[in-house]
């Protein structure tokens, strides 16, 4: 499409936009729920009320106001009220509901009931039809990506889905950051130990993205909240899919989904396989210095050769006592192995740039994980007041990880002959943790325009790690003082209220109360060192314990919205931040977790824009936050106390330690910008961008390390789609391009150098009634995802980037099965007199 046509497109909207804002219309206020048959409600549809309003020329103005349901299906919107009205319901995997509204004389509000939309899969063969699902949908409070929407990630992990969701960057470990921030991730509304590798993509619905959460959600959710909703179905019959990839570098998985509905029980399973491998390169370049005069220099390039081997299952049933009463139970299952072989160049100069001599280390890691979640959910709803609803839920997550990792350093002259013996020391850890979830909440809607909301819930993590380091010289072994033995027991207790309602006809509001009480106690049992907080302790400090939010939302008119909203939160240090393990796999540059590391707060306060339209929406957000101990990461060369620990470790002397502090403080300003256009039936685009202005505040040992700077990351995601339906071979062929820049941003040592890449798919459905798939995606198409620093202070200046995945090409091939009428445990009734006896 040309720019003039898109130019008209735009012009045409505004000017139609405008005229509509001039007709003078009385305003009806229209509400209700859309649940499916089996009484669920259904979250995310999209209601539509057309109002045809007649001039005295008689020309026909079509004003249209749209809303999306909520969590407990209901709906509610303004409209201009006319003669002629029609309320249309559609969402993926059910039929469309239009019928027309009357509107009483004098009327203000109409309330539509309870509306049930049937299935719109059909039972052919044994193939399930559904429709396609939006990228995005936007709700109150969240962003909804539908994950089998992003074809660029077939066949991969939970890292690769959210690399296709604007806002988000992804670093070289799979760690997430959304607007600066490290956002909690929630598995099913549920704290998970599961990393993002360690979730099949093809095991995931969608994925809720909540920039910044009420005071329902636990307060540690400074940074945000990704949601990961994991495919569960709940259709009558059986259905399910099927899916094998394979690819290059190393590339195997293979996934496998059941659902079974009949009656009064949902029965569903999901088992998955991923195996990747690969070879990576990271480079560093150093400049030691001393009272900023240049002492030596130092470079190393690593070459590190993976491979991870990941399988999962997960199954459980739904139980439905009657159409207010359900039960949940799940259990899964995950192991993972890992192995990796590492080959280090290391060359020396003296202050003038010549050789001093060389080195060479060789590593192998051997390490692996299992892990197992229990769920038990408990959902009363009450069919006499649409939207009052209690649940109780309890969740356990437990596991044990182990390894063991070798290092064999050696050192050579510039004319290659060996410096002494080498250096060889080899690591044995293991651990075990768990972690108990109880939780309920409560929803009651007072009025058609005010609702309560209050619950509870209790947080317990209990952790035990183990490490033991070995030197070995002569077949002996010297137990190094870089072993720990470390354990630490976390408890969150917390209550919180929520109550909503309107002011008028233009201003909603919600206002919470979030109270939370919560300790750390850590241990080193070597050396029996205690650590750890308490927030509030023995009654005082009471403000660290209380996290209230608010939300306005003002309607300026159909399609446009402005919100405001502000929430006090808390940033707890995670298990590596905290863990004093010392990384030696790298020599010149160690990393080791703070056990005195403190938790952050932040106020977060954010204003946005919204306009919905007819093929899609604007969504504007200009946002502030103030982190006060802003937990941040600090690098210096090694001290004398850790030279002599690292003793007969193959650590150089000169060697850098990367470990985490609390910043005094530290601010971000920012603007996101986020387009979703559907051009036609074929082609749709969502570009996005963020610019974010950081101020960092942050002292150590009377060293002053304030920096201030301005980064900005863009995304762009374009979709096409052939439609030609009599041309079978080129039909329903899809094209998926997903494009991404991160620009350098500001460090309290330096700043983090830029990333983009550039992810590519084609995808091509076939069979009767498309239920089969084949994906082929190429991820990383320019091998340019890597990520780099530059740390400049007075004793060193280091210039180094490092990768973690390598581009990859994949091919995955689906396929969707399903039988309606399928009935396993059959009714007395249906036997006939010869079955018996």
């Amino acid at each position: 499409m040309s720019f003039s046509k898109i130019f008209s497109t735009v012009s045409f909207l505004l000017l139609t936009l405008t005229g509509f804002s001039q007709a003078k219309q009385n305003n009806v206020t229209i509400s209700g729920k859309v649940q499916a048959a089996d009484k669920h409600p259904l979250e995310g549809a999209t209601v539509t009320v057309t109002s045809i309003a007649k001039s005295g020329n008689g020309k026909a103005d079509t004003l249209r106001a749209t809303d999306v349901s909520n969590k407990t299906g209901e709906f509610r919107l303004k409209a201009a009220g006319t003669a002629e009205m029609y309320l249309e319901i559609s969402t993926v995997g059910y039929a469309s509901y239009l019928e027309p509204i009357v509107l009483l004389t004098g009327s203000q509000s109409i309330n539509a009931g309870t509306i049930t939309l049937e299935e719109e899969a059909k039972s052919l063969g044994n193939v399930v039809v559904t429709a396609k699902k939006p990228m995005m949908t936007l709700a109150v409070d969240r962003r909804i990506f539908n994950a089998d929407a992003m074809i660029t990630s077939k066949g991969g992990t939970a890292v690769d889905l959210m690399r296709n969701i604007p806002g988000l960057n992804v670093d070289v470990n799979g760690a997430v950051q959304m607007r600066g921030s490290s956002p909690q991730i929630l598995v099913d509304g549920r704290p998970t130990i599961l990393t993002l590798e360690q979730i099949p993509s093809d095991d995931i619905e969608k994925i809720e993205v909540i920039t910044n959460p009420s005071s329902k959600y636990d307060a540690g959710s400074t940074g945000g909240i990704l949601n990961i909703i994991l495919k569960k179905s709940r259709r009558n019959g059986m259905n399910g899919t099927a899916s094998i990839g394979v690819g290059t570098p190393e590339i195997l998985s293979g996934n496998m989904s059941f659902n079974y509905r009949q009656g009064k029980i949902n029965f569903f399973a999901n088992g998955n396989y991923n195996q990747s491998g690969g070879t990576a390169v990271s480079e560093a370049n150093r400049i030691n210095k001393r009272n900023f005069v240049v002492t030596d220099y130092f470079d190393q390039s690593t070459s590190t050769e993976r491979d991870r081997q990941f399988a999962s299952v997960r199954f459980g049933v739904d139980y439905f006592f009657d159409e207010e009463n359900s039960v949940s139970v799940s259990q899964g299952f995950v192991d993972g192995d890992f192995e990796s072989k590492e080959n280090q160049d290391q060359k020396y100069a003296d202050e003038n740039g010549s050789l001093t001599k060389t080195g060479n280390r060789y590593s192998t890691d051997n390490w692996g994980f299992k892990r197992s979640n229990t769920q038990v959910n408990y959902r009363r709803t009450y069919s006499k007041k649409t939207g009052k609803e209690w649940t109780a839920d309890f969740t356990f997550s437990g596991g044990t990880n182990g390894g063991t990792n070798i290092i064999s350093n050696r050192l050579f002259d510039v004319n290659g002959s060996p410096l002494g013996n080498p250096n060889l020391v080899t690591n044995d850890g293991s651990g075990n943790g768990k972690q108990y979830t109880f939780q309920t909440d409560y929803v009651n809607p007072i009025s058609e325009n005010s609702k309560l909301e209050f619950g509870a819930r209790s947080y317990h993590n209990i952790s035990n790690d183990k490490l033991d380091v070995y030197s070995v010289a002569n077949a002996t072994l010297t137990k190094l003082p870089l072993s720990n033995d470390y354990g630490f027991k976390e408890m969150v207790n917390a209550v919180y209220a929520n109550y909503s309602n309107k002011l008028g006809s233009k201003w909603k509001y919600q206002g919470g109360l979030r109270i939370e009480h919560s300790s750390f106690k850590g241990e080193l049992k070597d050396s029996g060192q205690h650590f750890g907080y308490e927030y509030p302790k023995n009654g005082k400090d009471i403000w660290s314990a209380i996290f209230p939010s608010l939300y306005l939302t003002y309607t300026v008119k159909e399609g446009h919205d402005l919100q405001f909203n502000f929430s006090r939160r808390i940033r707890r240090p995670n298990f590596w931040q905290i863990n004093p393990f010392v990384d030696i796999t790298d020599p010149q540059n160690i990393r080791k977790g703070n056990p005195g590391l403190r938790p952050e707060f932040t106020n977060s306060m954010e204003a946005n824009y919204n306009r919905v339209y007819s093929k899609g929406n604007f969504l504007a957000s200009v946002y502030f936050r103030n982190n006060k101990d802003d937990i941040t990461q600090y690098t210096d060369t090694v001290s004398q106390e850790e030279i002599e620990k690292l003793n007969n470790a193959a650590i150089s002397p000169n060697a850098l330690m990367t470990t985490f502090i609390n910043a005094n403080r530290t601010n971000r300003f920012g603007l996101e910008l986020t387009w979703q256009h559907k051009f036609s039936e074929s082609f749709d685009m969502t570009p996005s961008i963020n610019a974010q202005y950081r101020d960092v505040k942050a002292t150590v040992d009377n060293v002053d390390l304030n920096n201030e700077g301005f980064n900005w990351n863009a995304d762009f995601i374009m979709n096409y789609k052939i439609v030609k339906p009599n041309k079978k071979f080129i039909n329903d062929f899809s094209f998926q391009l997903q494009a991404e820049y991160e620009g350098p941003r500001v460090i309290p040592q330096g700043r983090m150098k830029e990333v983009y890449s550039l992810d590519f798919a084609i995808r091509k459905d076939f069979l009767k009634n498309n239920a089969a798939t084949v994906t082929f995606a190429i991820n990383d198409v320019l091998n340019s995802r890597r990520w780099g620093s530059i740390t400049d202070t007075e004793n060193f200046y280091q210039d180094a980037y490092r990768r973690w995945n390598v581009r990859n090409f994949r091919f995955t091939f689906s396929y969707r099965f399903g039988n309606k009428d399928l009935q396993i445990f059959k009714s007395k009734e249906s036997h006939g007199e010869g079955d018996e006896g």
